[in-house]
């Protein structure tokens, strides 16, 4: 196992938080089957014409919601991964936050009104943020202990 010692022992509740956010997702994937079924979009079609479907807003904001958690989650699993190296608990804390505001965010996107999505998850963006500022703070970190300027 080469290289796992290397991961501080808190490093798990890093892989715990992309675990649970990689089923939130898969979650989020049963919801547009779903929303397929009920408002009669088939597959491959990926957004419903308001001209051929009574229903497409409905449906689009279903989609729409997911679609925007799958473009987002690279950029959170590279910060989890990255800041969570040298930071564990805190990335795995931003980690939860952001997860919990990504499920509030999909909700108020699904329910129709895309504006009910930045109510409770707007606090996703938030902890992205934080992620991402966390992240910075550790390539600087890192960057000055290769120079010597940090003790060791």
């Amino acid at each position: 196992m080469s290289g796992v010692e290397l991961l501080p022992k808190e490093y798990g509740y890093v892989v715990l938080v992309l675990v649970f956010y990689s089923c939130l997702n898969l979650w989020m994937s049963f919801q547009v089957g779903g929303a397929r079924k009920k408002y009669n979009v088939p597959y491959p079609t990926m957004y419903a014409i308001e001209a051929e479907n009574k229903d497409a807003k409905l449906f689009n904001c279903v989609q729409r919601g997911h679609q925007n958690s799958l473009e987002m989650m690279p950029v959170f699993f590279m910060l989890m991964i990255l800041g969570g190296i040298r930071h564990p608990l805190i990335s795995a804390s931003l980690g939860v936050v952001y997860s919990v505001g990504r499920f509030f965010y999909f909700k108020g996107y699904a329910s129709g009104d895309p504006q009910k999505r930045l109510s409770i998850g707007e606090i996703c963006f938030s902890g992205h943020v934080r992620a991402y500022v966390l992240l910075n703070f550790v390539r600087s970190a890192y960057a000055c202990s290769i120079k010597g300027s940090l003790p060791q």
